[in-house]
């Protein structure tokens, strides 16, 4: 269940996978270990569901795009983290999330509710909790030439120009728009 000590490991919670440009960006730099090793629960996949319909998505369409993220990520389900959760002191509606994150040895909880995990509920654990533009930004720093080869990638991937798609994804992660933006210059 946990990987190597030399492979990051970070726990997508449910508000960074429901908007498609985030989601998708995380996970096509997920596809290269250098990067990093995505993992979600049923819990978050179950959340992602009902919060993709809310959005307008079909049950269908929902259920495509959870099923398409667990045969490229084959690997990322936590199991064996429910009975952590009645122990986690975060937020109790993210308890799962943070309990999944312990059980399979994540170095960090990718979310937007940051609140839902205070410091003093994850420093046991030694985790980050690292908004999405945070993350990206580090990984963009890790590896410039990398990173931007696979935003690239995305924008002819999805059809659309390298512009239009960091318009689209500076809802969650402005800075990060703006340094791909600035490396592109």
């Amino acid at each position: 269940m946990i990987a190597p000590s030399n492979q990051y490991i970070a726990v997508l919670d449910t508000c960074v996978l429901a908007p498609m440009p985030l989601c998708d960006t995380l996970l096509r730099l997920a596809e290269d270990p250098a990067f990093y090793i995505p993992k979600w629960s049923d819990d978050i996949l179950r959340e992602l569901r009902s919060t993709l319909q809310r959005m307008g998505y079909t049950p269908a369409q929902a259920e495509r795009r959870i099923t398409a993220m667990e045969t490229a990520f084959e690997d990322a389900k936590v199991t064996g983290y429910e009975p952590l959760s009645a122990s986690m002191t975060n937020d109790r509606k993210d308890r799962h999330v943070l309990a999944a994150a312990v059980r399979c040895g994540a170095h960090a909880i990718l979310t937007a509710n940051v609140k839902h995990f205070p410091p003093e509920s994850v420093k046991p654990y030694n985790l980050d909790v690292l908004t999405p533009d945070d993350f990206l930004v580090h990984q963009c720093h890790l590896n410039q030439d990398l990173f931007t080869e696979k935003v690239v990638a995305l924008a002819v991937a999805r059809g659309v120009s390298l512009e239009d798609l960091l318009g689209r994804l500076s809802k969650w992660a402005p800075r990060e728009a703006r340094l791909i933006a600035d490396l592109g210059s």
